[in-house]
């Protein structure tokens, strides 16, 4: 993994991390928040173990679908997961970024969870995988990007766990 081109991003949720946990587990608490800002999310497929697949379709009005996958690598509850994510079809097979030709066409993700107090810090870390070197430049040159983009997911993240009673 090279950490130079590594993306991190860190939030402090006001949720315990059981309940974190379980949002990021069940296709019903991920079609409520996982995705950007002003799309709808389809959970075609969620099998929550290792090697186990995510596949979805973000929809946005009047828009075709894009599609992503995670294909789950390690799973430790409640504190961390390992997957490969990527831009798919609606078959659940890799495909490139619709928007950019040079994207990596895999990340590798870790999503880490620790406690503190009756909060969870929330920690991404996506790297590209098997990348060449322009694809790499693209993803580092798209980190402020990805920033805002997480940042939309995650302040939908926290709104729904706020919005759940603590033992959801």
């Amino acid at each position: 993994m090279n950490t130079d081109s590594d993306f991190v991003i860190t939030r402090l949720l006001d949720a315990p991390r059981a309940l974190v946990w379980q949002v990021h587990s069940d296709p019903a608490h991920l079609a409520r928040w996982w995705g950007p800002k002003g799309c709808a999310i389809d959970v075609a497929k969620l099998d929550f173990t290792p090697g186990g697949l995510f596949h979805y379709a973000m929809r946005w009005q009047e828009q075709p679908p894009i599609w992503g996958r995670f294909v789950y690598r390690e799973i430790e509850a409640p504190r961390h997961m390992v997957y490969v994510n990527s831009f798919a079809d609606a078959q659940g097979g890799i495909v490139r970024n619709p928007w950019s030709a040079t994207w990596p066409l895999e990340m590798l993700t870790t999503l880490t969870l620790e406690e503190e107090g009756a909060q969870t810090r929330l920690t991404i870390r996506s790297s590209p995988l098997t990348a060449d070197e322009e694809e790499i430049r693209t993803f580092v040159a798209g980190h402020k990007s990805m920033e805002q983009g997480f940042s939309g997911t995650i302040e939908q993240l926290s709104d729904y766990l706020a919005s759940l009673p603590r033992g959801a």
